[in-house]
């Protein structure tokens, strides 16, 4: 029988919970063959499910249903979860009540290690920074989330013209989040608070920016028809020659559906709704000037570079025109990168680094039995089902070390040492007590610092109870109140 295996998974997004079910899954509870196997989950979120909690629009709750599958994950005795627990050399200076466990802590504990830690941190416009008159989409999502980040609400009642950048399916949630009545929002999972900053919203028209045209926007045609089916606001009609293909260019399935919509228009004519929104194709900010005076009505002035593609290169190049938008806030939505502290880290990338899989060295050595999956290994892209592939595949290349590896596979950490110099291969331990936990995970739990699984479910029912007197979906807790209620809830 090989020997037994002990793997701490740090992150509890879906790439984690899919790793962990996969690999439950095919070594199976008292089968003689398997190795004895406990897999242990770390989050810096106090609940888990990541993305899916903290990522997914509210009004979207069929993509959430996979949380049934980590919830019966969660039921084998082989697996447990610490959540509000944030793994690495410095704590996460985001979430201030988050427990710092040292990654050294994992290292003497853990036979394997996983990194599944996604890109939580956005990446920013080069020529316009942030702001009172700008800010990034995360800003948004945390908010209208309640991601333990604590992010403020926007000042939505003094806001009246809103520019997206980035012309991906982020920048659409956005924009419908806001043209959308909140009596509508109110059956979904959208936070108390949430609604009444949206009920003052002054929000008229979202204008959404891509520096390319239609063929190469990032937004699915579903999430496009919803924009275009929004009860409350009509779509400013788009210039028809924007809309036929180059000579030469044969769209695919995808980007014909997308050009017939967007030729379609919007179910309410123009004008005819107090809300309206753009799509601003072939535009690239290069700056972005506050206010003349300190008047609430007045806006920042957004200077756009007009851009053409290059049939060589697909990539935007600027003609030389320029224009100027008036806008009262601006909303960078460009995408998602890791965080530069986390171990292994790639700057070139923006990512862990990793190959097939496995955590590399800066030789593009395989370090031993360290992997990475879902963003953090990939970056930034792809939806649930891709997640899920890819995971999928880790789990596999797992498996491989856990039996007697390929030959094919070299894998060495001799010139690859961790940020605090210590070779992981050294630190790692190959004989684990299974059950044992680091020291600052039990003071952790001891102090009710920590949430497990099952206070989770506890936390989770309630939300779900307290949605259902409000008519619905949930309502959430924050880290404070969910602590406060764990204490009031607990047995005496």
């Amino acid at each position: 029988m090989p020997p037994p295996v002990k793997l701490a998974i740090i992150g509890g997004g879906p790439s984690a919970f899919y790793v962990a079910s996969r690999l439950l899954s095919l070594l199976p509870l008292n089968d003689t063959v398997s190795p004895p196997l406990r897999v242990h989950m770390y989050d810096r979120l106090w609940a888990p499910h990541g993305l899916v909690r903290y990522g997914v629009a509210p009004d979207h709750p069929e993509v959430k249903n996979c949380t049934h599958k980590f919830d019966m994950t969660a039921t084998d005795p082989r697996f447990r979860f610490f959540g509000n627990v944030n793994v690495g050399s410095t704590p996460f200076h985001s979430i201030p009540h988050a427990l710092h466990l040292p990654l050294t802590s994992i290292l003497n504990n853990y036979s394997h290690l996983l990194f599944a830690t996604g890109c939580t941190l956005p990446t920013l416009h080069p020529a316009i920074s942030p702001s009172a008159y700008c800010i990034p989409a995360l800003s948004l999502v945390h908010w209208y989330t309640q991601h333990p980040s604590h992010s403020s609400p926007p000042a939505l009642d003094k806001i009246s013209h809103l520019t997206l950048i980035g012309q991906g399916n982020v920048s659409l949630d956005i924009a419908r989040i806001l043209l959308t009545s909140p009596s509508v929002l109110r059956q979904y999972d959208v936070p108390e608070h949430v609604l009444e900053v949206l009920s003052r919203s002054t929000v008229k028209h979202v204008s959404i920016v891509g520096r390319r045209g239609p063929l190469e926007a990032a937004f699915t045609t579903k999430e496009l028809r919803e924009m275009i089916n929004l009860p409350e606001a009509s779509m400013i009609p788009i210039e028809p020659a924007l809309l036929t293909p180059p000579p030469g260019v044969t769209p695919t399935r995808q980007q014909r559906r997308t050009l017939e919509l967007l030729q379609k228009g919007s179910k309410n004519p123009p004008g005819s709704t107090p809300k309206s929104w753009s799509l601003d194709f072939y535009r690239s900010p290069t700056g972005l000037a506050p206010p003349s005076t300190a008047s609430a009505s007045d806006m920042a002035s957004l200077t756009l570079a007009h851009t053409r593609l290059d049939p060589a290169t697909s990539r935007a190049v600027p003609t030389g025109e320029t224009s100027t938008l008036p806008t009262s806030l601006v909303v960078t939505s460009l995408g998602f990168h890791a965080d530069p502290e986390t171990a292994f880290f790639d700057p070139a990338m923006r990512h862990l680094r990793s190959s097939a899989g496995r955590i590399t060295s800066s030789e593009g050595l395989a370090l031993k039995n360290i992997y990475a999956s879902g963003w953090a290994a990939n970056g930034a892209n792809g939806v649930l089902a891709s997640t899920m592939i890819d995971a999928y595949a880790v789990t596999g290349t797992i498996l491989s070390d856990i039996v007697p590896p390929s030959e094919a596979v070299k894998i060495t950490s001799a010139t690859s040492v961790l940020p605090m110099g210590i070779a992981p291969d050294k630190m790692l331990n190959p004989h684990p007590d299974l059950d044992g936990l680091p020291s600052e995970i039990v003071h952790g739990i001891n102090d009710g610092m920590v949430i497990q699984y099952d206070d989770w479910k506890v936390i989770d029912a309630e939300e779900v109870r307290r949605g259902e007197a409000l008519g619905k979906e949930r309502e959430r807790m924050g880290w404070k109140e969910a602590l406060s209620f764990l204490t009031l809830s607990a047995p005496s």
